[in-house]
């Protein structure tokens, strides 16, 4: 669901109990584990992490007065929604099936970015942390720019 908030806070502040908990922890492991250089901001009404025009003057192709956008989390109707954009990057997808596999036991349900999580008791937040990890602003804009240019 998109809201309406202005900014991640107001955003977090309107999620009903039991969501909040959930959004809010996957918050902080993402704001832990992410690289220097990705600013937290609403994006396409969900709260996430975007390379600032700062950083990548371009902005994202398909709407250049906004940033890069890069990791969004939002809660949907019936489940929690983790998107992250690197994961259209064949050997990232690799080692995050591979690891999430090993961690959790069973496959991720995941669309091309997003992850779902319909069981919240479920998600592996250190892994979604070392995944967040993984990328610095610097590669995703070279990972991006090739992908665009495709």
């Amino acid at each position: 669901m998109i809201s309406k908030a202005a900014t991640p806070d107001e955003y977090f502040a309107a999620l009903p109990p039991g969501r909040k908990e959930i959004l809010t922890r996957l918050r902080q492991v993402l704001q832990e584990h992410i690289p220097a250089g990705f600013r937290e901001e609403m994006n396409y009404g969900m709260p996430g992490f975007v390379v600032p025009h700062s950083l990548y003057p371009s902005g994202y192709h398909a709407n250049p007065e906004l940033p890069l956008p890069f990791i969004s989390i939002a809660s949907q109707k019936n489940y929690v929604s983790f998107y992250h954009m690197g994961l259209y990057d064949p050997e990232l997808l690799e080692w995050l099936t591979t690891r999430w596999i090993e961690t959790t036991g069973k496959k991720p349900d995941m669309g091309k970015g997003c992850i779902r999580f319909k069981k919240t008791t479920e998600i592996p937040y250190e892994l979604l942390g070392e995944l967040a990890a993984k990328i610095t602003p610097e590669t995703w804009i070279k990972q991006y720019e090739k992908e665009v240019k495709k």
